[in-house]
């Protein structure tokens, strides 16, 4: 297991399944090991009867940066995409149990449509909501062009996602995005003390409550298989490996 996403089980009972991004250095930008790690948790998470809850993390400025530069460069290349990222994706869609996300700073790309699936989100005021698909000559992705609109509505589901228009943390609780802006300092508190709140409620009443108000998962499924091979095709296309050679020369 990568040290870049740390697990643990956290809460008097270690009822809580704690998943942190933990390569600040990188921004907490996601590799295909972090995504193998993330999604081995969920799963473990969900198998576990002593789990009744899922928290993500990132650092102090940092949720994530979104996937690493170096991957998608890999891929443009002519690499393979591998089956990581949707990997993941599948088992955050799919999680049994409640999923509480903490945000602070960045939240780009998949930093961003992550919290779709998630049952709470919690955001420092200084968060940015940002998803540079089409500017990379990438699509939406996560399904989050099936999810955003529902969620948001047609217009700010496109400033998001196909526009690229960041959004602040309290922009994001205006849309519907997330669950509330809290300071920096009352984040990981408040996202705790959330999970401790649902870990203390009957768990098979708090399961068949969270089916009942989520989407049906096999049309978000669907979605996200639909755009992941639309993604792939842009990801190895012409215009998307400039955009990159662009962007890792503004890096520079």
């Amino acid at each position: 297991m990568t040290d870049h996403i740390l697990t643990q089980r956290a809460g008097e009972t270690g009822a809580i399944n704690v998943i942190r991004f933990n390569r600040p250095d990188k921004k907490n930008a996601i590799t295909r090991a972090m995504y193998s790690t993330m999604a081995r948790a969920l799963i473990e998470g969900d198998r576990d009867d002593t789990v009744r809850v899922h928290v993500m993390l990132g650092t102090p400025g940092a949720f994530t940066s979104g996937n690493d530069m170096q991957d998608f460069m890999a891929v443009a290349m002519g690499g393979s995409m591998g089956t990581e990222v949707l990997d993941f994706l599948a088992s955050l869609a799919t999680a049994k149990k409640p999923v509480i996300s903490g945000v602070d700073g960045l939240a780009i790309g998949v930093g961003t449509t992550i919290h779709m699936h998630c049952d709470l989100t919690f955001a420092t005021p200084d968060s940015r909501f940002h998803t540079p698909f089409v500017d990379l000559a990438l699509v939406p992705e996560a399904g989050s062009s099936l999810l955003a609109p529902a969620v948001m509505g047609h217009q700010k589901a496109f400033a998001l996602l196909a526009a690229g228009i960041p959004f602040s943390g309290e922009e994001a609780e205006r849309a519907g995005l997330i669950y509330k802006v809290v300071s920096s300092a009352e984040l990981e508190p408040a996202v705790m003390a959330a999970a401790e709140h649902l870990a203390a409620k009957p768990p098979k009443a708090l399961a068949i409550s969270r089916r009942l108000i989520k989407p049906d998962p096999e049309p978000v499924m669907a979605r996200m298989r639909e755009e992941a091979e639309l993604f792939s095709n842009q990801l190895q296309s012409a215009e998307a490996l400039a955009a990159f050679q662009a962007f890792m020369m503004r890096k520079k």
